[in-house]
């Protein structure tokens, strides 16, 4: 797909498309986006999804600018709020879903809400701005090394982080178990609700850093600033899911699935295609990401595996 998103725009939009500077362009603008899916996949390997990520990040953006812009809090303490915020989301997601047993889609999606509903509240929905914002707190988000923005990097670092937890690492190894077979790795002995419950807190963490970089970046504390994101973030991690570990949701994958994304929605506004392109083509790779990954989940799911099972019974 990545493949033929680069010969289609490079035919549409030979002078721009083909450049370096569309690389730039690619990661910079989606670096969010990356540390987003990439806060998506700890809990969708272990079977839990988490709809309240894109409220966290506007919440860790708003909490920020708040305590820097206007409490005049150090810009470290007030960053630190900022996370501290986000893992009290990730606790009471966890609470939530796990202890009280509700669907993890209905309990998040009710938890973002209520986000929503505290941000508006204390914000009377008017942005956070400030001539201070522009200063130090800018450089989280703004800082240029290299053609590339500092949240590339850090997505890089995050990405690494969660491709060693989970393809090096026995409790990686437990994570994929818990989501692949929830049922079956508890009567093995995996503690799943353990898994479960730290995987909403890991998802929220990631969320918050996202949401406050993104702040950076806009150089406000925005109310609905990670809402926009959360469409673009599933459809990469389920894309992800389709590459590298087919079936599984990985950190390069999703990386990966971020790149294609990105290739495609600049592509489209390189080749001045309407606004509402970018949009269908996000909901259409997301429909094909979610049946592939689906697919490739089940027994003997996959073309190969298949082919390899018609081959074995040809053989007999």
């Amino acid at each position: 797909m990545l493949a033929a998103i680069i010969v289609l725009f490079s035919i549409l939009a030979p002078t721009t498309f083909p450049r370096i500077a569309t690389i730039q362009q690619v990661l910079n603008s989606n670096a969010v986006i990356g540390l987003a899916a990439l806060a998506l996949a700890i809990p969708l390997s272990a079977r839990v999804f988490d709809l309240s990520f894109a409220y966290t990040m506007s919440l860790a953006g708003v909490t920020v600018a708040h305590f820097y812009a206007v409490m005049d809090w150090n810009l470290w303490l007030a960053v630190g709020a900022g996370l501290g915020i986000s893992l009290v989301v990730g606790l009471i997601n966890a609470v939530v879903v796990v202890i009280l047993h509700v669907d993890s889609m209905i309990g998040t999606l009710a938890t973002g809400s209520i986000i929503q509903a505290f941000i508006t509240f204390v914000t009377g929905d008017m942005s956070i701005t400030s001539a201070k914002l522009a200063g130090g707190f800018s450089a989280i988000g703004q800082t240029n090394v290299g053609g590339f923005i500092l949240p590339v990097y850090f997505m890089v670092v995050v990405a690494f982080a969660l491709w060693y937890l989970l393809e090096q690492t026995p409790m990686g190894r437990r994570i994929y178990a818990t989501g692949f077979n929830t049922e079956a790795a508890r009567l093995t002995g995996i503690k799943t609700k353990r898994i479960q419950f730290t995987s909403l807190l890991v998802s929220s963490l990631i969320a918050g850093w996202a949401g406050i970089c993104l702040a950076s970046i806009l150089g406000s504390g925005s109310p609905t600033a990670g809402t926009p994101y959360l469409l673009p973030s599933f459809a990469a991690a389920f894309l992800g899911a389709t590459q590298i570990r087919p079936g599984r949701f990985n950190a390069w994958g999703t990386l990966l699935g971020v790149v294609t994304l990105g290739a495609g929605t600049t592509g489209l506004a390189l080749a001045t295609a309407p606004a509402w392109a970018a949009n269908m083509f996000t909901g259409v790779v997301l429909i094909a990401a979610l049946a592939v990954t689906m697919v490739q989940r089940r027994p003997g799911g996959g073309f190969g595996a298949r082919l390899r099972a018609t081959l074995s019974r040809r053989t007999n």
